[in-house]
């Protein structure tokens, strides 16, 4: 409804890797304390459910189709009359996806698989159909009107700029954003410093620049805190060094002009920011870029993202696909919670 003003909330969240109810847990408590300050319109970090380091119990969090966490959004959003979104790792059609959540009050849910994975996130889901056939594109008629949705590096990608703007008066995305290792000598924080303050800078302003270009408010919620994973050498095997490091960005709320409503740094800890949102789409403050990436990204981001691709698309052909299906069909054997 374009013009109405919306109580937005957006949710910094500090997940446990694998940990489905501790991370749900975590999650109930902040979505309950934002509906009770009056928002009706939540975003809550991509991957909601556990965060997705390259650890083998991330395996354990892949849930089937129907689940616990999309039963607590419906719940939730039917008592106390709010939208909630949000995406969380699962199992359909014999493959595991990315996929946002977007539930109302009604209990309508609208599903939306994350586009390509980034880096090591390849290792525990394939990508969605927006760039094999254009279908999935994430945007929703809903009782606030149009609504789109996006998850981390979707937001840096002009496709994603295509396939919402004009159609959606917001955008509610997550992310699960880190950056480069702290444990591999000073060598290697010197030479990689430059990237590490770029990727800060490119994390933190991606919701303002996608605003931007969208001509519409964007809601973005991220993890916070520190994790060790394992990064991968090469395809086709399992070697592997230890990789520490912590989440970027920044949670925000942004009208469509890109001014910052509300903020909250990955380094300052869990925490909720709110602000009145104003729904509706206007003319782009900038033109969309005519390449693939919305900015210009450096040669070893670059070659950082496309290395770890392969390397990770490797074992999910090899392991993680298998993992994942497995753990999901355990999971589905679980007694749920019922709406209401």
């Amino acid at each position: 409804m374009s013009g109405q003003v919306v109580r937005a909330a957006a949710v910094q969240l500090e997940g446990v890797p694998g940990r489905v109810d501790l991370t749900l847990g975590r999650l109930e408590t902040m979505i309950v304390e934002a509906a009770e300050r009056g928002a009706r319109l939540i975003a809550v970090p991509e991957f909601c459910t556990s965060p997705l380091p390259m650890r083998a119990e991330v395996h354990d969090a892949v849930l089937p189709r129907e689940n616990v966490a999309v039963d607590m959004f419906r719940r939730l959003a039917a008592r106390y009359h709010l939208t909630v979104g949000g995406s969380m790792v699962v199992a359909d059609d014999d493959e595991v996806y990315n996929r946002y959540h977007l539930v109302e009050p009604d209990g309508t849910v609208h599903t939306h698989d994350k586009d390509l994975p980034t880096m090591w996130e390849n290792c525990f889901y394939t990508g969605g159909d927006f760039y094999r056939d254009g279908s999935d594109d994430g945007a929703f008629e809903t009782a606030l009107g149009g609504v789109g949705v996006a998850s981390c590096w979707e937001l840096i990608r002009t496709g994603t700029v295509s396939r919402l703007r004009g159609r959606v008066g917001v955008a509610v995305t997550g992310t699960h954003w880190w950056t480069v290792p702290r444990n591999w000598g000073r060598l290697t924080d010197r030479a990689l410093g430059p990237l590490a303050e770029y990727n800060r800078r490119l994390s933190e302003g991606a919701p303002t620049e996608f605003a931007r270009r969208l001509g519409a408010p964007v809601l973005q919620a991220s993890h916070c805190g520190s994790f060790r994973t394992d990064f991968l050498l090469a395809p086709g095997t399992t070697v592997s060094v230890p990789y520490e490091t912590e989440y970027v960005g920044a949670t925000q709320i942004v009208d469509a002009s890109g001014t910052v409503l509300a903020s909250r740094r990955a380094d300052e800890g869990p925490d909720i920011v709110y602000a009145d949102v104003t729904l509706g789409t206007r003319e782009p403050v900038l033109p969309l870029e005519e390449r693939f990436w919305i900015p210009e990204l450096p040669l070893l981001l670059r070659g950082y993202w496309h290395q770890q691709n392969v390397v990770g698309r490797s074992y999910y052909r090899r392991r993680g696909r298998a993992a994942g299906l497995q753990a999901a069909g355990l999971r589905a054997a679980e007694p749920r919670e019922t709406a209401g």
